[in-house]
């Protein structure tokens, strides 16, 4: 008689399986989208983000914009301080020249034509420019003959008028074509007068010499240098904008105003005077200057003979403004440019006050004592 087989104790895991509807209602659950409350959910958070964002944006444009304005306002402090330290530091650069002394303050505006024709004024007019290579003044009211644009010279700023020879001589690679006044100073001291220690003349009248103003060989011409004549201050531009300018002199005329700088709001300048000599006694003929500045004075409306002939250095100041507001910024801070007080504007304008002093190398060299 046949048994029926055994049943095995455990089935195959394969026999277990899901019945097929619940395997389709699975699939089905993992094929649902998103409910509304978690789409608003998503869109909540991404909404967030976006404002987060925005936001950062926003404070980076606004931050990269103030830094572009403080490093306008720095370049341009800097800049024109630049301007004037360079030409400053040149003024009384005559070349070789003998020291000059000055017996009067002479017109700094007057072209090349309007010079004295009388030979003894027209000799101390020429010595009283070289001797004086600065002037200041509190106002261009009187120097309309130096340009019109002195004519609108700001409240806040003098006017700065600088001399000295160029640094380039004339011939290739430098300026030919100017027809203003030259110097030439000669080094030929072997031979009789009537050849001078110096000449500021033109191109023209220096060719017609016979003999021409040499040097030491007393066979090679001397050198022939620019005299160059600028003249700084500080007016409001077309736009509105207080703007550092100059006024220069080229062929014996000057030409108009040119703007160097945007948003130089003051310009004031102190003159350091050399009135004491080593001894700490006053200059005088037997008691000359030692090349250092004793005191500093400001020119309100303008400077003597007393001051001018003997400055040795100059103080400039600057108040340099923003171009442009900075939303909620107020300036309510006073300012000192130098002897002026600026009150508070009380405006979104940011402002800087810049102050460096210059040694006019060449006056203040001369005075030395070894």
């Amino acid at each position: 008689m046949r048994t029926a087989a055994a049943q095995p104790l455990f089935q195959s895991s394969r026999h277990w399986a899901t019945p097929a509807p619940k395997r389709r209602s699975q699939r089905l659950r993992r094929s649902h989208g998103l409910t509304l409350v978690e789409l608003l959910v998503s869109i909540t958070l991404g909404l967030v983000i976006l404002t987060a964002l925005l936001a950062l944006f926003g404070n980076v444009t606004r931050s990269n914009n103030e830094m572009a304005k403080t490093n306008q306002l720095i370049e341009n402090g800097r800049f024109a301080m630049q301007l004037l330290q360079d030409d400053v530091a040149h003024a009384g650069f005559w070349g070789p020249v003998r020291m000059i002394n000055a017996t009067a303050v002479p017109n700094p505006c007057l072209a090349y034509a309007s010079w004295p024709t009388d030979a003894a004024e027209l000799d101390a007019y020429k010595k009283n420019l070289l001797a004086i290579p600065v002037h200041g003044y509190a106002d261009g009211s009187a120097l309309s003959a130096c340009g019109p644009g002195l004519a609108n010279v700001v409240a806040q700023s003098d006017v700065l008028i600088v001399r000295h020879a160029s640094t380039c001589v004339k011939g290739p690679g430098c300026d030919t074509a100017d027809t203003g006044p030259h110097i030439q100073v000669s080094g030929c001291r072997t031979d009789a007068p009537p050849e001078p220690a110096h000449v500021l003349e033109t191109p023209a009248e220096m060719d017609a010499r016979t003999p021409r103003i040499r040097l030491k060989n007393c066979a090679t011409e001397a050198a022939r240098r620019k005299m160059v004549i600028n003249a700084y201050y500080v007016a409001n531009s077309a736009t509105g904008i207080p703007t550092l300018m100059r006024v220069r002199m080229a062929n014996g005329t000057f030409l108009a105003a040119e703007p160097l700088v945007d948003g130089i709001q003051a310009f004031k300048v102190e003159f350091g005077v050399d009135d004491k000599g080593s001894n700490g006694l006053p200059i005088s003929s037997t008691n000359p200057g030692d090349g250092n500045a004793d005191t500093y004075v400001s020119c309100a409306p303008s400077c003597d003979l007393a001051v001018l002939a003997n400055v040795v250095s100059v103080k400039l100041h600057l108040l340099v403004r923003n171009l442009e507001p900075t939303a909620g910024h107020t300036d309510d801070k006073a300012y000192q440019v130098g002897p002026l007080a600026v009150a508070a504007a009380n405006d979104n304008i940011k402002r800087h006050v810049f102050t460096t002093t210059v040694r006019m190398v060449n006056p203040s060299s001369r005075r030395e004592i070894p």
